[in-house]
């Protein structure tokens, strides 16, 4: 009888060992997948940042070169003579 009951327990040991195992693996792998997202949302911000940067260089020159424009419109408008071949 306290055979029948070694071996019981040496299998029942053997499933918690097996059970531990894969949950084990499948924590690795949860965290391997959290590392991968994790980097990949660090270098999207870091590349959504820099091209936000270089959008708005060109926004910035883009407004630059509208507000000169309208000075320039404006002028003409206030001074056609300017325009006028004599």
């Amino acid at each position: 009888m306290a055979r029948a009951g070694g071996i019981t327990n040496a299998v029942n040991v053997g499933i918690a060992v097996q059970a531990d195992w894969e949950n084990r693996e499948f924590i690795s792998h949860v965290s391997l997948n959290v590392r991968r997202l994790f980097d990949f949302l660090v270098q999207f911000e870091s590349t959504t940042k820099n091209k936000l940067s270089k959008l708005n260089e060109k926004l910035d020159t883009l407004e630059r070169r509208l507000e000169m424009l309208e000075v320039q419109v404006s002028n003409a408008t206030a001074n056609p003579a300017l325009f006028t071949s004599t």
